[in-house]
């Protein structure tokens, strides 16, 4: 370029230009042109400037060290005078200046540029002129600054409160995302259950982002206007929240309480970066305008209309399932609490954190850290926050439950020595159950002269019936079949050393119940049939029987596959233990919290105060049991857990039928077969009252009664149901499989009631009996014997209250009105009836 067109170049484009054209002409003598690539610096920061440069083609951007004003940074356009100021003044260069682009510049050397300045003084009047400038483009900044200043004040977000805390799978993969989403400028999708600080992470992607500088603003969609104009400013009127906002973020806090007319333009803004400005009645559409603000959406549930449109998907886990993060987080907030006050730190004890762990929080982080500030408040600067200063920490059903093992400790020390049941078992239960196998078969035949059998029938059944509804399938803990069960199996893999099969779960699942339902039904007809309650040798060889099962699957499989799936004696006393006012379960939050090695359930050496076992004989993990079908109360797991969570609780009786159940059809048929049961071990009261006249020395005969003995009761509730199906017009029962668990307590109030005779008449006379076992006279040892008027008292006292336990609980479980469940209720006491006619009346 000649002399001339420079000289005119700079009079056009440059801030020179007001120099006179003598002057443009001494400085265009000594230009010297240069080119800078891209990505190259040009002058540095903290430097003498050692030229004047004047942007001739390209683009250039300043950039600064200097964090306390980064506004100061600002991009260079052809005809940008570059370093005028430093050479006037004799200053250091206060930016660093790079290529953005192949930049043309034209150079003056310094050496030659000062001697200009001292020839034509005219040239500090550019400077001058520059400076004017400068000031008018910072008062017209700074003008604009305070107004959007002004405008995003009410809904700025500072600072991100905190970040994640814990160490977790979920924390870890929290803080991934976060990362993940703060690397780019994706539009981001952040929900999850109330109290999870939700905003607090969007504002953490934010500040971990590279456009931390810009403002973050929050707003509450359920204040926002439903025209929009707050967000998206009026046509030709004031501006929204996006064009204020520039490129920084906006954070859309619960996303479902946005007006439905403004979901179409917020998906808008995330699918394509645009938003169209509100206009009045009758204007024109403007066209959309592009957004470089950046989108959080904080919202309770994932929204599938937005989803699509967002580039990340944040789903922020609850606390209940962060429970190994409640220490870090508890201590995290005393330490936050006691600092911002200036008080000493107290200390959590184990106790304390262990009832936090079992509480859901289901108002999450937001309620840990009130409980944890009132704690402290409470504890008045005591050195340690005990379990009791947390007590809202408790759930609605741990609010029923009071921890026995806590209440009697010596009681915790006797369940977790090796007496229970160990040596009770192997050093009585096995020798006592093989002596009375043994008189049943050699001693008298007859249940008057035989003491074994007296136990049994007298003794055994109407006691272990009374405590079904205490402590639940206790028995099974000392039941002699799995003792020679475990004899068996520990034998066997002495002899043959082999890998016990494992269990075939989903089989048993679905057949086991069914085969103990059948084995129940033969028992049931060969102890009417064969009279085996008066016959020694043959129940001699119905406990064989049993203990047979027990020893064979024992061989077989690992562990009790007999007691868990297939033993009648335990598929009744599993479903009568549903009944229970007792239960043995495991704080879940402390298992999901602390365990790691689940020893209750697999078995594994000593740790802590855990001791060493084979896990649990039934493969149940007390904080996973749903009711007391699957617990023998072996107390395995209370020895093996090093964390003090397993709890042997007193609660409302049969809790879980009306709270969370999960009825089995099985159980159902199992159920009406030990109601049938009643009726056939009372078949001559039956045929009695009903006036039929077989001959039941006739086996046929004996039979047929027998079978419609077992069945024919079954029919009444389900003819209840049918009416109350036909009648109820108002709202649809519950389905039968449900409402049948309603008759537990009359099934199993009528079994005891027909026992309840025995054992207070012919068990009183053990003493005799026994001498006449063994060939001696008793006749003079004392008897107790209860009067027939009290038998009859206690007998009609248990059904009277089986059938009102029976409507209480078909009341709960059905959770209707009275009279909606009348049928059910009239069916009820119906079967009440016939068995005070065959129990009591006779």
């Amino acid at each position: 370029m000649t002399s001339p067109e420079t000289v005119t170049w700079l009079q056009e484009r440059t801030s020179l230009g007001i120099l006179s054209s003598e002057v443009l002409d001494a400085i265009a003598e000594v230009i010297e042109e240069q080119v800078v690539p891209a990505d190259k610096d040009l002058v540095n920061e903290g430097t003498h400037p050692e030229a004047l440069y004047i942007l001739q083609e390209g683009h250039l951007e300043s950039n600064t060290t200097n964090q306390n004003n980064p506004a100061f940074a600002y991009g260079l356009l052809p005809g940008s005078v570059i370093n005028l100021k430093e050479l006037l003044l004799d200053e250091l260069i206060p930016f660093t200046i790079t290529a953005i682009t192949e930049s043309h510049l034209w150079v003056v050397p310094a050496d030659k540029f000062r001697p200009l300045v001292t020839q034509y003084p005219e040239i500090n009047q550019a400077f001058s002129r520059q400076l004017a400038q400068e000031l008018a483009q910072a008062t017209s900044a700074l003008g604009y600054e305070q107004e959007r200043s002004l405008a995003l004040r009410p809904y700025l977000v500072t600072k991100a409160q905190r970040g994640i805390v814990g160490t977790s799978r979920y924390a870890v993969r929290l803080r991934e995302q976060i990362r993940e989403a703060a690397a780019d400028r994706k539009s981001v999708d952040i929900f999850g259950e109330p109290g999870l600080e939700k905003d607090n992470i969007a504002a953490l992607i934010h500040f971990g982002s590279a456009k931390r500088r810009e403002p973050i603003i929050k707003v509450n969609c359920g204040i926002v206007q439903t025209s929009g104009a707050d967000l998206f400013g009026r046509a030709g009127g004031k501006p929204g929240l996006l064009e204020w906002l520039g490129e920084g973020t906006l954070v859309l806090n619960n996303i479902q309480e946005l007006p439905k007319e403004l979901l179409p333009a917020v998906t808008q803004l995330l699918k394509t970066g645009t938003y169209t400005p509100v206009t009045r009645s009758g204007e024109p559409e403007v066209e959309p305008r592009p957004s470089k603000a950046r989108i959080l959406i904080v919202s309770e549930a994932s929204q599938p209309t937005i989803e699509r449109s967002v580039g990340h998907i944040i789903k922020v886990p609850p606390l209940r399932v962060r429970k190994g993060d409640i220490q870090t987080q508890v201590e995290y907030y005393i330490s936050l609490y006691t600092r911002a006050r200036g008080i000493s730190k107290p200390h959590i004890t184990p106790e304390a954190l262990r009832r936090l762990q079992s509480y859901d929080f289901p108002g999450n982080l937001k309620e840990l850290k009130n409980l944890v500030e009132r704690a402290i408040v409470q504890a008045e600067n005591a050195s340690e926050l005990t379990e009791e200063i947390f007590w809202p920490a408790e759930t609605k059903k741990k609010r029923f439950r009071v921890n026995l093992l806590n209440v009697y400790p010596d009681f915790r020390k006797f369940l977790r020595s090796a007496w229970w049941p160990d040596r009770i078992n192997y050093g009585f239960t096995a020798a006592a159950f093989a002596f009375i196998v043994g008189v049943l078969f050699i001693g008298p035949q007859t249940r008057d002269r035989n003491f074994a059998l007296n136990l049994f029938w007298a003794f055994w059944w109407p006691f272990f019936l009374f405590i079904l509804p205490f402590l639940g399938r206790v028995w099974c803990s000392i039941c002699p079949f799995m003792i020679y069960g475990e004899i068996t199996q520990k034998l066997s893999l002495w002899l043959f050393p082999r890998q016990l099969k494992r269990w075939p779960r989903e089989q048993a699942e679905k057949w086991g119940g069914w085969f103990l339902f059948g084995l129940f039904a033969l028992i049931f007809l060969w102890e009417e049939l064969w009279n085996l309650e008066n016959t020694a040798y043959l129940s001699a060889c119905l406990l064989l029987l049993i203990t047979a099962g027990a020893m064979i699957f024992s061989a077989i499989f690992e562990r009790r596959f007999w007691c868990r799936y297939l033993c009648p004696i335990g598929g009744m006393n599993g479903l009568f233990a549903k009944l229970s006012m007792t239960e043995l379960r495991a704080q879940q939050g402390i298992c999901s919290a602390s365990c790691t090695t689940y020893q209750c359930y697999k078995g594994g050496p000593q740790k802590g105060e855990g001791m060493e076992t084979n896990g649990c004989p039934l493969y149940s993990h007390p904080a996973q049991l749903e009711d007391n079908r699957d617990c023998v109360l072996c107390m395995t797991c209370l020895k093996a857990c090093p964390h003090r969570s397993v709890e042997f609780n007193l609660r409302p009786p049969g809790i879980e039928l009306w709270t969370t159940h999960k009825p089995r059809t099985y159980e159902v048929a199992l159920l009406f077969l030990l109601l049938g049961g009643v009726y056939i071990r009372r078949l001559p009261e039956l045929q009695s009252w009903l006036g039929l006249e077989l001959d039941l020395t006739q086996f046929w005969q004996h039979l047929g009664l027998s079978l419609l003995a077992l069945t024919i009761p079954a029919a009444i509730p389900f003819l209840a149901h049918g009416l109350l199906k036909l009648f109820n017009f108002q709202r649809k029962p519950r389905a039968f499989l449900e409402l049948a668990y309603g008759y537990l307590p009359l099934v199993l109030g009528a079994n005891f009631a027909h026992y309840l005779r025995l054992g207070l008449t012919e068990g009183g006379r053990i003493l005799p009996v026994t001498f006449a076992t063994f060939g001696l006279s008793g006749e003079q040892l004392p008897i107790l014997v209860a009067h027939p008027a009290v038998i009859e008292f206690l007998q009609g006292a248990t059904i009277i209250l089986s059938v009102l336990l029976t409507i209480l609980l078909t009341q709960k479980i059905a959770r209707q009105p009275l009279r909606s469940l009348l049928w059910q209720h009239i069916g009820a006491i119906g079967l009440g009836a016939t068995m005070w006619a065959i129990i009591v009346a006779q």
